[in-house]
């Protein structure tokens, strides 16, 4: 009767410990999940949500896609969501005249800004352009300042380059990339903000300072990911 006994504690004793070990087996599990997601979302990449934070400033007009606005309506049309659409294929030319398209860019985060020398507010805001280049000349960004000057005024256009180094010239006189974007540009300057995938992430109608802190930190956001 005392050997059943003692057999049947050791049984018990036995089940204790497998029980125990399959607790804290599932305990070490939830705790090793719980940190996979907390390094999981320190690496996710930043959303339109996200870069709200950097609608301040002298970039308090930067349009987000989802984002509901009056900027691209006509008409009596309500405001609807910002959704930008694919990146153009339009070719338009470099400083040396060979013909580039946006996906050459690919891999980088690109600042493209559309200007031209007679307007005002563009030629304002181009050294600020200039020192953001500058800043992160040995980072995979791309400041692209594309001109819709005539060919007739060509030399204004270079004139204005080489008094904003580092930056170069790159043309667009038919105004074919203006209006391949979606929604097209209303104006200039207008810039608009990729990421490395080539996705449109911002853009902004009319002047801002994009050596701003707030500028640098989207930028630096973009690149992150």
């Amino acid at each position: 009767m005392s050997e059943i006994q003692s057999e049947g504690n050791g049984t018990v004793a036995r089940k204790r410990s497998v029980l125990k070990w399959a607790i804290g087996g599932a305990m070490l599990i939830g705790v090793a999940a719980v940190l996979y997601v907390m390094v999981a979302a320190s690496f996710k990449p930043a959303s339109a949500a996200d870069l709200n934070e950097f609608k301040k400033g002298s970039l308090a007009k930067l349009i987000l896609p989802g984002q509901r606005t009056d900027a691209f309506t006509e008409g009596d049309k309500p405001p609807s969501p910002f959704q930008p659409g694919p990146q153009p294929t339009t070719v338009f030319s470099d400083e040396t005249g060979k013909p580039v398209t946006l996906a050459d860019f690919k891999g980088q985060v690109v600042v493209m800004n559309l200007w031209a020398t007679w307007c005002a507010p563009c030629k304002k805001e181009m050294p600020t352009l200039a020192r953001l280049a500058a800043a992160y000349a040995v980072q995979p960004l791309k400041v692209l300042p594309v001109s819709v000057d005539r060919d007739s005024d060509l030399n204004l256009a270079q004139a204005e380059m080489a008094a904003n180094a580092p930056l170069k010239l790159y043309r667009d006189p038919s105004y074919r990339l203006s209006f391949d974007l979606v929604p097209r540009a209303l104006g200039y300057p207008t810039t608009v903000i990729y990421d490395k995938q080539g996705r449109e992430r911002a853009r902004l109608s009319g002047e801002a300072d994009w050596s701003s802190p707030e500028a640098r930190a989207l930028v630096e956001k973009l690149l992150a990911e």
